[in-house]
């Protein structure tokens, strides 16, 4: 695609970021020609550090140029670059300047992943079907069986392999990047609790398990009593392999997963009863000593 005269930016220090090539260089897009990535997982907030990001826009326009590819009808989808583009759009801008790259729907999902994986501050939601998205067109960038018929253990290793890569590239183990896509299967309700930190990581994973009409239960369960514990899910978990389980049910086996609360017993003897057994220049120290001694004799003795 040829760029129009007086449209080039250079583009240094950015390359590594982009994954530019030499003879790439930027023009100036139509905002409004550009539509959002088809599925994706990042959330654009308008929090205090997108209006950083728009002040800084109106002042010195969008520097680092969004990637984006060409579709049909002369439009473009973004790959990376969505909240520099939000920025744009609140600043009063009608065009940004873009990289415009051809690229297949797994490239282009692999570059889109990759362009935002690495910010801080990344929700467990968007890291799930961040993970997934790309795993997937890993997966069939490695290549489906062909002549030689591969058989099932060697599609579980192919995916095993996809993964082992992305946990490299992302700096998460493999176990955790596939706790990470597990929570694609929760409903968005749960999966919002997730984010707000009001569910524990590691039971919402064992509630992506769950079929999703529980799961909404489980959401009522939360909402009604702000909290759920492991060993609830865990009790649930094991009646759900053995049969069906009702709302009513559920709750019922909530509620017994609970250990009550183990009752105080404090014994208070007051000064007048003390003095009828002990001397007055006894102290507190040598009361509790003989009180002590003589119910641990009291104990043998049951014992016998």
């Amino acid at each position: 695609m040829r760029n129009r005269s007086g449209e080039k930016i250079k583009l240094s220090g950015i390359d590594e970021l982009l994954g530019v090539v030499n003879e790439e260089s930027a023009m100036e897009i139509d905002i409004a020609s550009i539509h959002p990535f088809t599925g994706h997982p990042f959330k654009v907030i308008d929090d205090d550090k997108m209006q950083d990001l728009v002040e800084s826009v109106r002042e010195n326009g969008v520097i680092t140029p969004v990637l984006i590819r060409p579709t049909e009808g002369n439009q473009y989808e973004m790959i990376s670059g969505h909240r520099r583009m939000h920025a744009a759009k609140l600043a009063g801008l009608s065009t940004i300047p873009a990289i415009v790259r051809e690229m297949t729907d797994d490239e282009a999902v692999i570059a889109m992943v990759d362009a935002n994986v690495q910010r801080e501050e990344l929700l467990p939601s968007e890291k799930a079907f961040a993970y997934k998205m790309k795993l997937s067109a890993m997966k069939r960038q490695a290549g489906r069986p062909s002549k030689k018929n591969y058989g099932q253990n060697d599609q579980k290793l192919l995916g095993s392999v996809s993964r082992d890569i992305l946990a490299e590239q992302v700096g998460e183990s493999s176990k955790q990047i596939q706790r990470y896509i597990r929570l694609t299967e929760l409903i968005p309700e749960l999966l919002n609790l997730v984010d707000n930190k009001k569910l524990q990581f590691t039971v919402a994973v064992d509630i992506s398990y769950i079929d999703e009409e529980i799961q909404k239960w489980i959401y009522e369960y939360i909402r009604d009593n702000g909290f759920i514990k492991p060993n609830q899910i865990t009790a649930l978990r094991k009646q759900l392999e053995t049969e069906t389980v009702s709302q009513n049910f559920m709750i019922s086996i909530f509620n017994n997963a609970i250990a009550p609360k183990k009752r105080n017993r404090k014994i208070t003897l007051s000064e007048k009863k003390l003095t009828r057994y002990f001397p007055p220049e006894y102290s507190q120290e040598q009361m509790e000593q003989v009180i002590e001694t003589l119910l641990e004799e009291w104990t043998k003795r049951q014992e016998g």
